[in-house]
């Protein structure tokens, strides 16, 4: 009993103080009593913000031919007579955000050519983007990058199924770059969507927004504009997701500009061409069956080999693929097949090539795990392809390929 007085007398006491007073009784922090900060941990240097990847494509086109003649030099110059092992593509690329509102993105490429030399480096991607606000929504892009026309196009190399881009969309952007200041806005939906189609192995093309407007030079990637006005291409896209969970994109995209084409010497024509298309995109992301489909009409440079001439012509051609993506286990193996066609011009060769193209590629992308893949494709190829220096060239044939890709 004697012990128990004390401490009552000091319950006693604490309850007749102030909250103040009894807090500095009890020797505990009142909540007015001065609160030290928590130390903020310093902000990281820009350059501990970048990361760094890449990946590699090694390629052999010569098994099972049947005409050494049948080339496709704007999408593998190892395709056909001469052809060997070959790196198609050798990438590293530098990226990060260096600041709460600025991103940027560098990638050379190691397996250029230049003079009948391979493997030189060159700028592919050297952009930066500028956001707007803090949700990121609004961003401006400036520099060397992808010009928003086509689905394929913008999908990277590294995730698209056949070897080769279809010609009919990408002879509208050879490179699929080109210098110049684009817009792209997409709300957070959206936004969350172009993630989960990349990060989950869908292979979507990235955040090129739900809208994107961009002017550029137009006269391709890594090329001096050659006259004295630039291309407008406008896009919209939208990633839907079905109440399934199945993921369903569709686009439309058009561009318009004038291009200069490099003749040689007896063709005539004017010195620049009106070039300028439109195109519709649906993708249906293989969950595991998937369809991918894009057309596009227009008109633009082309050589008319009855005048031996240059002329700006009707052009319009596109493809359609189907793919089946499964998981054995860990592994990801996913078989396709795409047929393609196209009329037109193809306006970065000399003369504006003329090319009629019908081709029909079938193959399996095998994913044994997240570092290498191996695809092989057997494509059946009929193409015609008109210059001055081959006015009647029309090749057939069929061909095996292979691809070892490396991803780090």
């Amino acid at each position: 009993m004697t012990r128990l007085l004390p401490r009552a007398a000091a319950l006693a006491l604490a309850c007749s103080l102030t909250p103040r007073a009894a807090a500095r009784a009890q020797g505990t922090p009142s909540d007015t009593s001065p609160v030290r900060p928590t130390p903020v941990p310093p902000r990281r240097p820009w350059y501990e913000r970048l990361s760094i990847r890449g990946y590699t494509q090694v390629r052999y086109n010569r098994l099972l031919e049947s005409n050494p003649r049948l080339t496709c030099p704007q999408c593998d110059r190892s395709i056909g007579r001469n052809g060997g092992f070959f790196i198609r593509r050798a990438r590293l690329v530098v990226s990060g955000d260096v600041s709460d509102r600025v991103h940027i993105y560098i990638q050379p490429d190691l397996a250029t050519d230049a003079a009948g030399q391979l493997h030189y480096a060159q700028i592919r991607d050297a952009y930066f983007d500028l956001y707007f606000d803090k949700a990121k929504t609004l961003r401006a892009r400036i520099g060397q990058s992808k010009v928003p026309y086509g689905w394929e196009n913008l999908q990277s190399s590294s995730n698209r199924l056949p070897l080769d881009r279809a010609d009919p969309t990408n002879s509208g952007v050879p490179n699929e770059r080109d210098l110049g200041v684009f817009l792209y806005w997409a709300n957070a939906t959206a936004r969350a969507r172009f993630r989960i189609l990349t990060d989950s192995g869908l292979k979507g093309t990235g955040d090129y927004g739900v809208l994107g407007f961009g002017v550029y030079n137009g006269q391709t990637a890594n090329r001096p504009e050659a006259n004295d006005g630039q291309h407008a291409v406008l896009r919209l896209t939208y990633p839907f997701r079905l109440p399934n969970g199945q993921f369903v994109e569709a686009s439309v995209q058009g561009y318009s500009g004038r291009f200069v084409v490099t003749r040689s010497t007896g063709v005539g024509g004017g010195p620049e061409f009106d070039d300028e298309r439109v195109a519709g995109s649906l993708v249906v992301y293989p969950q595991p069956l998937g369809l991918q489909a894009e057309w596009n009409v227009g008109r633009g440079p082309e050589f008319d080999h009855n005048a031996t001439v240059v002329r700006t012509r009707h052009l319009e051609g596109g493809y359609v693929q189907t793919m089946l993506r499964t998981r054995p286990g860990a592994q990801v193996v996913t078989p396709f097949v795409r047929a393609q066609q196209y009329r037109g011009g193809r306006k970065l060769d000399t003369d504006a090539r003329s090319q009629h193209v019908r081709e029909l590629e079938g193959g399996v992308e095998w994913l044994p795990f997240a570092a290498f893949e191996l695809t092989a494709s057997y494509v059946a190829s009929d193409r015609t392809a008109e210059d001055a220096a081959d006015p009647h060239n029309r090749q057939k044939g069929h061909f095996l390929r292979l691809q070892a890709q490396f991803n780090y």
